[in-house]
């Protein structure tokens, strides 16, 4: 990739109009031209930056998110967790959540936006997550080698997936905290 010449301002700029669009049309429907055209910027500008409309995207929502799990650690899994959750208001959790589905969607037939996500997005922040836990297992909070731990990642994902699907409500911090006390912390014995 080339070395930017973006301000972090403008490069800001860039990844919101890029969230926009996504949300406005959607993946499939989401071009460069239509970027650049909104961003004011060169198309071949964009593709030197991102090389691809898969990394421009993934990047974008990457940049949108306002915590990293690697980055947190209060002292207790419990602290981790609600510290996470805190970062993000109501609605930037329901836009982020639209567009996570709309994007599900969109990987089966788009094997750079799948790759891009994965290495992108979704490792990071397994790797992450899975240090924050190996934490509380070094703590003496959850017992290693216990069963759920691998499970985790899955049990937060379902619970993004499945609020929409069950209850036909967004997911927003009540429902996330009530998750995580009644399901994570008794499945890891905290």
């Amino acid at each position: 990739m080339a070395r930017s010449r973006l301000t972090p301002e403008r490069e800001s700029e860039l990844y919101a109009a890029v969230l926009d669009l996504l949300g406005e049309v959607g993946y499939e429907a989401l071009t460069m031209d239509a970027v650049a055209a909104r961003t004011r910027s060169s198309k071949a500008t964009l593709y030197r930056q991102w090389g691809s409309k898969a990394e421009l995207v993934v990047k974008a929502l990457r940049s949108n998110k306002p915590v990293h799990l690697a980055e947190v650690d209060t002292g207790s899994l419990r602290g981790d967790f609600l510290a996470v959750m805190a970062r993000t208001d109501d609605c930037e959790m329901e836009k982020n959540s639209a567009l996570m589905r709309g994007l599900s969607h969109a990987v089966h037939d788009n094997p750079d936006l799948f790759q891009a996500l994965r290495e992108l997005l979704i490792e990071p922040e397994i790797t992450g997550l899975g240090s924050m836990l190996q934490r509380a297992v070094d703590r003496g909070e959850v017992r290693p080698g216990n069963p759920a731990l691998p499970y985790v990642p899955h049990m937060m994902i379902g619970a993004f997936a499945a609020r929409e699907l069950v209850d036909s409500r967004p997911v927003d911090q009540a429902f996330l905290t009530d998750y995580v006390e009644s399901v994570v912390f008794p499945a890891l014995g905290v």
